[in-house]
C-alpha cells in the first residue's frame, strides 16, 4: 500500500466511525473533489491541455507515475487494481502497452521535452517482474521521457519478490527511493491478512538493499492488520527502529468497499480490524517510541530519521534531508502523468483516470489511442480546498502560501471549519501558522470533509 494513484474503488468518504469494529467505507483521502464526480463530460478539457504546449516560465513540477499491476498474492485488505494470474507473456505484453502508452503521451505537446521532475513505480508490486522486463521498460521509456534529471525516484518493493540482482537492477535505473512493504513482523499475522512474504525474506533482502547504497529507505508498516494486538505491535515497532530505515509510513487498516474483508462484512459478517481509537493509540505508540529513537514527524504516515551518511554507490546522501518529493509535490499542485490501467493523473487543472480494465486498457493502445477513461476539469477554488486538505496531512499549514499562490487567506475563507476543528482539539491556529494537535493527526483524512464544498460532503469516494 502506498501513497499512490492506482485505482480506489466504490469507496464512500467519509466513513461512519462505528463504536467496534472498523465498518465498511473509506477514509483516507487522496484527492478533490471526490473520484465519484468524475465523468466522461469533462474529456473534452483534457484533450484541450493535452494539446497546449508546456511553458517552461510556467509550468509546475511535472511526475510520472507507472502502474506495475502484478502480485504474487491479493492481500486480503487490497482495494488497488492488481493481478495475481499472469503469465511472463501477458506481463511482457501489458509493459509492452505502458512503453507505449507513455510514448503517445511524449507526443502530446503538453509533454514534449518537458523535463521530469520525479518518478514512482508503483502496484501492485513493481519488483514482481523479472529484471529483463524492468530493464527493458525503463530504456524504452526514457527514450521518450528521460528522468536523468529527476530529483527522486520511487520503487515499491515486496520482500520476497527481491532477489541481489534485482536490487541492482532496480538501483540501476537510478531508483533513488526504495520503498518496502514490510507491513508486520509476526508472520501469523501476515498469512492471515493474505500477504505474499514472511519475515524470513526481510531479512534476506536487506544486506542486498543496504549494499546498493540507495539515497533512502523507507517501510511501510500497517497498524490494526487483523489479528493485531499491543504485544505484537510493540514487536513491530521495534523491529522496525533496529532496521534502521530512512523512514517510516505507517497506515492504519481501512476496509474499501472491494476487499475480500469488506465483502465478507457485507454479506453478514463482523468486522474483524480493531476500531479507530484502537489503531489511533497503536499508531501513537509508534511516534512516541520511534521518536525516542531519533524520527520526526514528517506527515500524518511518515516519520523520517534525520542523518548525513556516506554517499552509496549511487554518489547521493542516503537519507541526508528525509523529504518525499512524489508526496510533496503532488500536494502542491504538480502535474502527474499516470499511466497503466485505472491510474490517476492532473495536468493544468485537469483530473484524469485511465480505464479500470485489463482489455480497456490494452485494446486502445494497440490502436495507437490513450486509454483514457474519465476527468474532471477543476475549478480555482477546487484547486485551492484541494491543496488545502492534503497539506493539512503534513500537520501543519503555511497560510502565506495559500495567500501568495491563490489570492485567498484561508483563515477567513475557511473560517466556519477551522474554528470547529479547533473546537474539538483538532488543531490550533496561530497565524499564519495552523498546526494539528496530535490528536487531530492521528485522524486527520476523517478532518477533511469539514473543508468540501457542500455539494461534494455527501459524495460517495469514487
Amino acid at each position: 500500500m502506498s501513497e499512490s494513484t492506482s485505482e480506489a474503488k466504490r469507496m464512500p468518504s467519509p466513513a461512519i466511525e462505528p463504536v467496534k469494529g472498523t465498518s465498511v467505507g473509506s477514509v483516507f483521502v487522496s484527492n478533490y473533489p471526490p473520484f465519484s464526480q468524475w465523468n466522461t463530460d469533462d474529456m473534452a478539457s483534457l484533450e484541450q491541455a493535452l494539446e497546449r504546449p508546456w511553458d517552461a516560465d510556467q509550468a509546475p513540477p511535472l511526475g510520472l507515475y507507472m502502474h506495475i499491476p502484478f502480485c504474487r498474492k491479493r492481500c486480503k485488505f487490497c482495494y488497488f487494481r492488481v493481478y495475481t494470474d499472469r503469465n511472463a507473456d501477458q506481463i511482457q505484453i501489458y509493459l509492452d502497452a505502458l512503453a507505449r502508452e507513455i510514448e503517445l503521451y511524449a507526443t502530446k505537446p503538453a509533454y514534449a521535452n518537458r523535463p521530469v521532475d520525479f518518478v514512482y513505480f508503483g502496484g501492485g508490486t513493481p519488483s514482481y517482474i523479472a529484471v529483463k522486463h524492468l530493464r527493458a521498460l525503463v530504456a524504452r521509456v526514457e527514450q521518450v521521457m528521460p528522468w536523468n534529471r529527476a530529483q527522486e525516484i520511487t520503487f515499491e518493493c515486496e520482500p520476497g519478490t527481491l532477489t541481489e540482482a534485482k536490487v541492482n537492477a532496480i538501483r540501476d535505473i537510478g531508483v533513488t527511493r526504495l520503498s518496502l512493504g514490510v507491513e508486520h513482523f509476526d508472520d501469523k499475522i501476515l498469512r492471515d491478512n493474505g500477504r505474499a512474504h514472511e519475515t524470513k525474506e526481510i531479512g534476506r533482502c536487506l544486506p542486498w538493499i543496504r549494499a546498493a547504497g540507495f539515497a533512502q529507505l523507507n517501510v511501510d508498516l500497517i497498524a490494526g492488520m487483523v489479528g493485531e494486538t499491543w504485544d505484537t505491535w510493540r514487536m513491530t515497532v521495534e523491529r522496525t527502529i533496529e532496521l534502521d530505515p530512512d523512514s517510516v509510513t505507517i497506515y492504519q487498516m481501512e476496509l474499501p468497499y472491494n476487499t475480500v474483508y469488506s465483502q465478507d462484512i457485507l454479506e453478514g459478517g463482523q468486522s474483524p480490524v480493531a476500531d479507530w481509537a484502537t489503531k489511533r493509540a497503536w499508531n501513537d505508540y509508534a511516534i512516541e517510541t520511534m521518536g525516542a529513537a531519533g524520527y520526526e514527524v514528517s506527515s500524518a504516515y511518515t516519520l523520517v530519521k534525520k542523518r548525513v551518511h556516506a554517499a552509496g554507490q549511487n554518489g547521493r546522501q542516503r537519507g541526508d534531508d528525509g523529504q518525499f518529493r512524489y508526496r510533496d509535490a503532488l500536494w502542491r499542485g504538480a502535474d502527474l502523468l499516470g499511466t497503466g490501467v485505472a491510474s490517476f493523473g492532473h495536468l493544468s487543472g485537469v483530473h484524469f483516470q485511465n480505464v479500470t480494465n485489463w482489455d480497456g486498457y490494452l485494446d486502445p493502445i494497440a490502436e495507437g489511442r490513450l486509454p483514457l477513461g474519465r476527468a474532471f476539469a477543476t475549478s480555482d477554488s477546487e484547486r485551492l480546498t484541494r491543496e488545502l486538505i492534503l497539506q493539512m496531512k503534513l500537520g501543519r499549514l503555511d497560510t502565506g502560501y495559500f495567500h501568495e499562490k491563490f489570492g485567498v487567506d484561508v483563515l477567513d475563507h475557511y473560517q466556519d471549519a477551522f474554528a470547529g476543528l479547533a473546537a474539538e482539539g483538532m488543531l490550533e491556529v496561530d497565524a499564519p501558522e495552523v498546526r494539528l494537535t496530535r490528536q487531530g493527526l492521528l485522524q486527520v483524512d476523517r478532518l477533511l470533509p469539514s473543508f468540501y464544498a457542500s455539494q461534494y460532503r455527501d459524495s460517495r469516494y469514487t
